[in-house]
């Protein structure tokens, strides 16, 4: 089913909130990217559910930003399908970098598959997983 433009956009926006409060320690912004009962999982970190759990996720991300680690998630090739009205189904591709000390190294490739709902007018993730190409370590979180 085709998204309208106006949701493509604010889904698009979503993503784009949530890279740069995850790259920017914005634990609150984070946050406020899910629904109350929203979940989030990761090879690298676990899984987190409901809006306690994915605030301990971002705090966990913002003491990466703290401690002078810089990451920068970049994505690609969003495609948004809708379900019905209230909900949706978007996938990326993901690339990660961390600069350190002035050297900065890749994490590994991947994607994001996500499950999304439209609450009062606002697009949230419902479930965020990610897919890692291979599995790395995340030091320091």
């Amino acid at each position: 089913m085709p998204v309208s433009v106006e949701d493509r956009h604010a889904i698009g926006d979503l993503f784009a909130r949530y890279m740069w409060a995850i790259d920017t320690g914005d634990v609150e912004g984070l946050v406020a990217c899910f629904t109350d009962d929203g979940a989030l999982e990761s090879p690298a970190v676990g899984r987190y559910v409901g809006r306690d759990g994915i605030r301990g996720f971002a705090t966990r991300f913002a003491r990466f930003h703290a401690g002078g680690t810089q990451l920068r998630h970049v994505i690609s090739n969003l495609l948004i399908e809708a379900d019905v009205g209230d909900r949706a189904f978007a996938k990326c591709y993901l690339v990660t970098f961390l600069t350190k000390d002035g050297q900065s190294r890749l994490l590994g490739p991947g994607r994001y598959e996500c499950r999304l709902r439209k609450e009062n007018g606002t697009w949230r993730f419902e479930n965020r997983l990610v897919v890692m190409d291979h599995d790395y370590v995340l030091e320091g979180i």
